[in-house]
């Protein structure tokens, strides 16, 4: 299973810590599990990502499996330019990815939203 884990708020410590933990099992020649993960520092700039419509592009193409993006708006019933800049977007943060002839996919078996509430203030 391969998931791609979204996380919002998490502390650059904790993001490096869990590196420098892999790190350290690689050397004394642990096997390890692959992390694949994408951070945000606040809900509005994952929320500017992962749109409502974006979430909808990720669910029919994980449907439908590789498919060209101009086959992907016909599917979703939206306009193509959109749909390209949505599928270039989702690219960007690797939600998705495209294969060698093109055609893009949804490499994830889950894909685990995490956030992170501030520190509650002391009453």
């Amino acid at each position: 299973m391969t998931v791609l884990h979204v996380k919002v708020g998490e502390p650059l410590a904790e993001s490096l810590a869990r590196a420098g933990r892999a790190m350290q099992a690689l050397q004394r020649g642990e096997a390890t599990v692959a992390y694949h993960g994408v951070g945000f520092d606040e809900m509005a700039q994952m929320l500017a990502v992962f749109t409502p419509q974006r979430w909808a592009l990720i669910a029919a193409l994980r449907a439908a499996g590789p498919v060209t993006v101009a086959e992907l708006a016909r599917r979703l019933n939206r306009d193509y330019k959109n749909v390209h800049g949505d599928v270039a977007a989702l690219a960007q943060w690797r939600a998705v990815q495209r294969t060698d002839d093109g055609r893009v996919f949804v490499p994830w078996s889950e894909i685990v939203v995490d956030l992170k509430l501030p520190e509650a203030v002391a009453a």
